[in-house]
């Protein structure tokens, strides 16, 4: 059996591949500082270790004893609008936590590692975005993936590792962290209607996004480990099908109402635009269909209606802001982080 590492296993997307890898016969290591996981995403068969990955010797400790032939890595600070505000965080989330990673997996004889990275490193670039457009960040957050995805690219080059990257778009679906006010729209929107609020809208609602079902994501994740032919390739993951902000609140209010009078006090409301916000992002996935098999099966409104039906089993959720709160404040930051109204 591949001895596999994933950071980030208690997490929405990392609890979801676990869970594959495991079904698949493989022999599974998972990490999570529980910063956004839960237990309840971890999988039973699987060898778990709570850690920081920012903990440079704890770190190095736990890749020495598993020894993992391919890491799968998913754990993140994926907040890419907040990323302006607190940078320092993102940094050492992302770029810093994936250093102390890869550094002692390369001495332990990493045979491949599968990055998780995003669509935010490519900016505002006119979409679809494809695999070839050079990376051109415009946030913080784009800055950290883009520094993991070249180390990557250099350390493969002098260090003899295999690797996979994947930019995923705008995964949703059960299991999200739906009390993070900061990420995951369809989450926060949902979230919002289980208190019985209503939830914000920046702008005018005209961004364009691409969703990813669960469903269809985790599959196309765990083969891009275990197939030679996505060595060295960055692949978009993603549906063609891009909605608006607006159409995807009408999407989750008629879902969750089943189709019947929305209350006047949970229709959503505007607020100014985020900073450096990139208003059309998705993406090109015939390098996915031809390498991963992806197809996106599952439409939008099936991916609600199922997203909504497990959250209602979960209950409304308070949402957690930072306990230190955000490490700059200004006129630019959103209302409704300073405020807490989401």
């Amino acid at each position: 059996m591949t001895r596999v590492l994933v950071t980030g296993a208690a997490g929405f997307m990392g609890g979801h591949l676990v869970d594959a890898l495991v079904a698949d016969g493989r022999d599974v290591y998972g990490v999570d500082d529980m910063s956004g996981g839960f237990k309840r995403n971890i999988n039973p068969a699987s060898h778990f270790t709570e850690l920081d990955l920012r903990d440079t010797s704890a770190t190095a400790r736990l890749v020495e004893d598993v020894r993992p032939e391919l890491i799968y890595h998913l754990a993140a600070d994926a907040t890419e609008g907040r990323s302006q505000f607190t940078p320092i965080e993102c940094t050492q989330r992302n770029y810093m936590a994936y250093l102390n990673l890869l550094t002692p997996a390369i001495r332990a004889g990493l045979g491949k590692m599968v990055l998780i990275s995003s669509m935010s490193v490519y900016g505002r670039q006119e979409p679809p975005f494809s695999e070839d457009m050079p990376r051109a960040p415009e946030d913080i957050y784009g800055v950290a993936k883009s520094s993991m995805e070249r180390a990557t690219e250099i350390m493969s080059d002098v260090h003899d590792f295999k690797y996979t990257i994947i930019r995923p778009h705008n995964v949703y679906g059960p299991r999200q962290n739906i009390r993070d006010p900061y990420r995951n729209v369809v989450g926060i929107f949902i979230n919002c209607l289980l208190n019985d609020r209503s939830f914000y809208i920046y702008g005018n609602g005209q961004q364009e996004r691409a969703f990813s079902y669960i469903g269809d994501v985790t599959p196309a994740i765990m083969k891009a480990g275990l197939r030679e032919s996505c060595n060295g390739e960055i692949i978009n993951i993603g549906p063609r099908e891009e909605y608006t902000i607006s159409h995807l609140a009408e999407v989750i209010l008629n879902a969750f109402y089943n189709g019947g009078e929305i209350p006047a006090n949970v229709m959503p409301k505007h607020l100014p635009d985020r900073p450096m916000e990139v208003k059309e992002a998705y993406c090109t996935v015939d390098k996915a269909e031809r390498l991963l098999d992806f197809r996106a099966s599952v439409t939008l409104e099936e991916g609600v209606r199922q997203m909504i039906a497990w959250a209602k089993e979960l209950g409304p959720q308070q949402p957690k802001y930072l306990e230190g709160g955000l490490e700059i404040v200004s006129e630019k930051t959103p209302e409704s982080w300073v405020k807490k109204l989401i």
